[in-house]
């Protein structure tokens, strides 16, 4: 019986010391993630709030419009969206993201995302 029980903590104590949490790749791949899901969904909320980063949205109310305004503006009329990740490169608190965009209607492009990290956080710095 203690056989198991041995393994199992073995295990655990093995699993603990591999890092612990996903890489600084695997995050900037789920914000990319996220963006494209929230792109589909028309979720400009989120994409103000949680996956841009504070430049870029100053960027955007230079341009005299709020956020959500200026992506729903921007976005709003694109059909059925599809962002595919590729190549992800990260450099310290700065990472870059190949990807390929398509929507119904509208020619695929190949684009790459520049991220920063904020407070432990990726967000979208540049869209292409």
């Amino acid at each position: 019986m203690r056989r198991p029980v041995v393994a199992l903590l073995l295990a655990s104590a093995a699993l603990a010391g591999c890092g612990g949490g996903p890489t600084d790749e695997e995050q900037v791949r789920a914000t990319v993630d996220a963006f494209s899901k929230a792109t589909a969904a028309k979720d400009y909320d989120k994409m103000c709030k949680q996956l841009l980063a504070p430049k870029l949205l100053e960027q955007v109310r230079q341009a005299g419009l709020p956020c959500e305004a200026a992506l729903s503006k921007g976005l709003g009329s694109v059909e059925d969206p599809k962002l595919t990740v590729g190549r992800i490169t990260v450099d310290g608190d700065s990472a870059t993201a190949d990807v390929r965009t398509s929507a119904r209607g509208e020619p695929p492009s190949r684009d790459t995302l520049r991220l920063t990290k904020i407070d432990g956080r990726w967000r979208i710095a540049s869209l292409g």
